[in-house]
């Protein structure tokens, strides 16, 4: 079975720093899923899909190849660079809520997975309730809300609220925390001591 570590938690909670600093610690691949929905949106925006419909985003997703590993591409087009534009930012959310688009981004990141011969951290919104539900570890991360903008440079404290709102009600695969997961308050922590506490919960799972 494939090492899967799944790290789910609101914007801004620490998620990508973490998730690479421990593949670097451990030599595993890192999987961004929130990545790869930036990277549809990218590809929604680019060619006039409308980002509230259902069917026309899910058709585009499963019609391209959206990548992580090594870096975020689109039919093997590098789209790393815009990934934090304050259009994707606006637009993203609505993506990302839509049913059939996560269906498909969710076979993507399944496939990801398996192909990676070394295992994985995989962090985003749903790892540990809906794509890795039996992952080898799984962890929740939480911060305080205005620690979280800080985080997010590109974001406003009131745009990092909003996108909370719009991942807990949404009706596909909303952000909670799966009952069998840690949590993990990044809040005034270094991620070198974050990483060696998840490495000794890791220690103890596997």
């Amino acid at each position: 079975m494939t090492l899967v570590i799944a790290i789910d938690g609101p914007a801004g909670s620490g998620k990508s720093t973490l998730a690479r600093a421990l593949a670097d610690r451990l030599g595993l691949d890192v999987l961004d899923t929130g990545a790869m929905y930036r990277a549809l949106t990218i590809e929604c925006l680019r060619r006039g899909v409308n980002v509230h419909s259902d069917d026309e985003v899910s058709a585009l997703a499963r019609s391209i190849t959206v990548t992580t590993l090594p870096d975020v591409r689109v039919d093997g087009r590098y789209v790393g660079d815009d990934l934090r534009r304050p259009d994707v930012n606006e637009a993203v959310s609505s993506v990302a809520a839509l049913p059939g688009a996560r269906s498909a981004m969710v076979e993507a990141q399944r496939a990801q997975a398996f192909a990676s011969p070394r295992g994985l951290v995989a962090e985003g919104r749903d790892l540990t309730t809906v794509v890795f539900p039996d992952a080898t570890l799984k962890i929740f991360l939480t911060a305080d809300l205005d620690e979280r903008a800080r985080r997010r440079g590109d974001e406003s404290r009131e745009s990092v609220e909003r996108r909370d709102h719009l991942d807990s009600t949404r009706l596909a695969s909303p952000l909670r925390r799966a009952d069998d997961a840690r949590v993990l308050d990044t809040t005034g922590r270094r991620i070198g001591d974050l990483v060696e506490e998840v490495v000794g919960w890791l220690e103890n799972t596997t």
